[in-house]
């Protein structure tokens, strides 16, 4: 309890904003592994592990008060969930339009670099198979 008194009263405030964004991430992840449930075997994408994303681990510190663990918790589970999906997103972009953008885009996905150059027609459609390829189950 000393932790919670010893807070910023606005932090304490501003806790339920942070924590209720469970909803939309649990509303995510159902509607991301459907979306790879069903699309991915039809365009035969391979298929990524969730829990490959998803590390919930660091409530097992023993030095961590329980506010803290869960915060581990829902951190881990965000981050982690936002990671998954943002792979799902960049296997999707891959297969169907890996052409780069016009303008510099921050922090782009690691497939990105090899992705077409914008406006290069005769590599898009000399290379499109091979960048499909790329993610598809051989």
């Amino acid at each position: 309890m000393r932790y919670l008194f010893n807070a910023n009263p606005l932090i304490i405030i501003t806790a339920p904003i942070i924590y209720s964004l469970i909803v939309p991430l649990l509303l995510l992840d159902l509607f991301a592994f459907l979306y790879q449930a069903v699309c991915f075997p039809v365009y035969k994408v391979q298929k990524i592990k969730r829990s490959d994303y998803i590390v919930i681990d660091r409530h097992k510190l023993g030095y961590l008060n329980i506010f803290e663990k869960i915060n581990c918790i829902y951190c881990g589970y965000a981050n982690g969930l936002l990671s998954y999906v943002g792979e799902l997103a960049s296997m999707t972009e891959q297969f169907w339009c890996p052409v780069k953008h016009a303008r510099k885009v921050k922090n782009p996905h690691d497939r990105y670099w090899d992705f077409i150059d914008y406006g290069d027609a005769d590599a898009y459609i000399g290379n499109l198979k091979e960048q499909q390829n790329k993610v598809k189950k051989l």
